[in-house]
This record gives structure tokens, sequence and C-alpha cells, in this order.
């Protein structure tokens, strides 16, 4: 009789959840069609490119969107049961509450499974190609890149800084190069422009100065333009803002420890993407368990008064992990507490609301 149950109830999982992707995702694809169908005409999108961005924004919406999708889901699901007092009927043949949450604790396992694949290896491919069709036809002439007060180590020796950059004729102003050989600097090269020749990946510097650092005197090199190889390139020098999305959990992690060495201003923003990948899948189990607790009481109202507390559950969730996403990119504040604080918060509720429906 419990094995029925549960297949009972993970299939009604399952199915709403489902449903709840095929009602709100082509909605969220009209919407986002009507706000930008007169950019992809004006700037001639191929229909094959405008295909597969719509496909790869499903993947990537829909990741987004799936942990509150999926607390809708169990609401609608679970207060229908109440509704129908099938749940008091379980009850009363003899199971625990505790025991009656199994199917949902099995559902919410096998979903935040999925969900943490598709963060780790499907949803970075789609968001490198959902990306690169919106800033070459929806946000043209957009920069996607740091422009002004380039700061990088390259290695453990290795510094280079710009004043800024320009992507258009790739060039930068105000070049620096130092070289270090532990604390003490061996020599810096300086010059007024800098420009990527993409034929050979070479670089040519305009008003060339390279000072050596000697015991007893320092010697000078100077040159109008010279034309010389250093170890990084355009990507390493400016990398686009999107870029720790594009990444599988593997290439993520040596990402971020490459810009940790070379002093990137932006470490928090990337690791704030490689811990979203595991909090998102940590939420399914909490609003799933917050959905049933509220759902599985019936109430005056039915299920509409159930759907009103799920939808400012879920806007209230969106608002938090925004607020503490921002101060964690913007300020010093810790990109893991920015991921927890959300669920710790939640999942307190969580736990209070069992307590109150097992009563």
């Amino acid at each position: 009789m419990i094995k029925i149950i549960d297949r009972y109830i993970l299939k009604r999982y399952f199915g709403t959840f489902i449903m709840m992707l095929v009602m709100f995702i082509p909605i969220a694809i009209i919407i986002n069609l009507a706000e930008k169908i007169d950019k992809i005409l004006s700037n001639n999108a191929p229909f094959n490119a405008v295909a597969e961005y719509y496909l790869n924004f499903t993947i990537y919406i829909g990741y987004l969107l799936f942990p509150i999708l999926l607390f809708l889901a169990v609401i609608w699901f679970t207060s229908k049961l109440a509704a129908k007092t099938e749940i008091v009927a379980i009850l009363s043949s003899g199971g625990s509450f505790y025991r009656f949450l199994r199917p949902y604790f099995i559902g919410s396992f096998i979903i935040a499974l999925l969900a943490l694949y598709a963060g780790m290896f499907m949803v970075p491919k789609a968001s490198k190609d959902f990306n690169e069709f919106k800033y070459q036809y929806l946000k043209k002439g957009k920069a996607v890149k740091d422009n002004k007060n380039i700061y990088r180590q390259l290695n453990d020796n290795d510094f280079i800084y710009l004043s800024n950059f320009n992507f258009n004729n790739e060039t930068g102003y105000d070049f620096s190069f130092e070289h270090f050989d532990g604390n003490e600097l061996k020599y810096k090269i300086t010059a007024s422009r800098i420009k990527y020749v993409e034929e050979d990946s070479s670089y040519t510097l305009f008003g060339y100065v390279k000072r050596k650092i000697g015991v007893d005197d320092d010697i000078l090199e100077r040159a109008p333009r010279k034309d010389t190889i250093f170890n990084f390139d355009l990507e390493d020098l400016t990398p686009v803002e999107y870029i720790a999305e594009t990444f599988t959990y593997p290439e993520l992690v040596k990402y971020i420890d490459r810009e940790e060495q070379r002093g990137s201003k932006h470490v928090n923003r990337y690791k704030l993407v490689k811990y979203r990948k595991f909090s998102i899948p940590i939420a399914v189990f909490i609003l799933t368990f917050i959905a049933v607790s509220v759902a599985s009481v019936k109430r005056r109202g039915g299920i509409g008064v159930n759907l009103a507390f799920g939808v400012a559950v879920g806007l209230t969730y969106v608002f938090f992990d925004k607020i503490f996403g921002v101060m964690a990119e913007q300020s010093g504040f810790s990109p893991l507490l920015a991921v927890t604080i959300p669920n710790v918060l939640f999942g307190i509720l969580a736990v209070y609301l069992l307590n109150h429906a097992k009563r």
C-alpha cells in the first residue's frame, strides 16, 4: 500500500513539474521574442542562429527558474491532494507525516541530481551560445569586457597594466609590463600604446621603453616602435563579463585559481557562479519541503491561497538571492555566504513549517 502511494505521489510530483515547465517556458520565449523581434530583424540575424538562440534560451532560463517552478508545482498538486482529503486518508492508514514525505524527498533527490549535472556541464554550453548571440545581435556595440584600468598578474613573476583598451582597433594605452624575481623587480617595459597583431599573435609597442634594473645603475632601451611577443593573449587580458558562466565545473575551478593568482577584480563574480551550481540543487529540497508544509493543510480559500503564499515565498527567495549576489559581486562580501544565507534562512523556515504541519 505504501509503495503504491509513493508511486502515486512521485508521478504527480514529476508530472506537475513537467507541466509547469511546458506552461511557463513557452510564455517566457514569447515574451522575450516580442521584446527582441525588432532588434533581431534590424540586425539581420539568420533564422538558424535565432532558432539556436531560443533553444539555448530554453535551457538557460529553465535552469534559472526550475526551483521556483518546482516549488509552485509541489504546492499545486499537494493542495489538490489536501482538498480531496487524500492526505488525511494516507495518514489515517497508519503512516506518519515524515513517512508521507519520503516520495517528496526521493523526487527532490532526483531533480537535484539533474540540476547538479545540468549546472556543471549542460548549462555552460547553452550560456556561451546564448550570450554570444545576445551581444552580437541584441546588444550590438555594448561592451562586454573590461576596458579600463586593467591590471593582471600573469604568473608569479609577471604583471601588466593598461589604463584602457579599445576593442575595435585592439589597441591599449599606457601599457606597462613588470617582471620580478621573487620580490625584486628585474625589468619594466612601458609604452604609450600597445596594439595586438592578429596575423602572428604578436604585439606592437609604440613609445617603447625598457628599464633593466642593475646593481649600480639601470639600463634603458628605447624605440619609437617595437614588435614583440608576450605570454598572454586578448582573452587572457580582457575576459568577457559572462565568461564564468561558459565553463564546465572543472574548467571553472581552474579558471578561478588562475584569476586569483592574476589579481582579477572579478574573482568574487566567478566564485558566485561556482557556488550557485551547488546552492540550486540544495534549494530544490528546501523549497519542496516548504511547499509540502504549506499545501498539505486544507485551508479556507483552497488552492488559490496556497499558490498566493507560494508566489510570495518564491519572490522573497529570489529577492534574497539577488541582493546577496550583488553584494558579493560589488563588495568584499563572501560569495559562499551570499549563496548560503538564503538557503539557511529558508531552510530554517522549512523546518518550522514542517513541525507546524506535523501538528
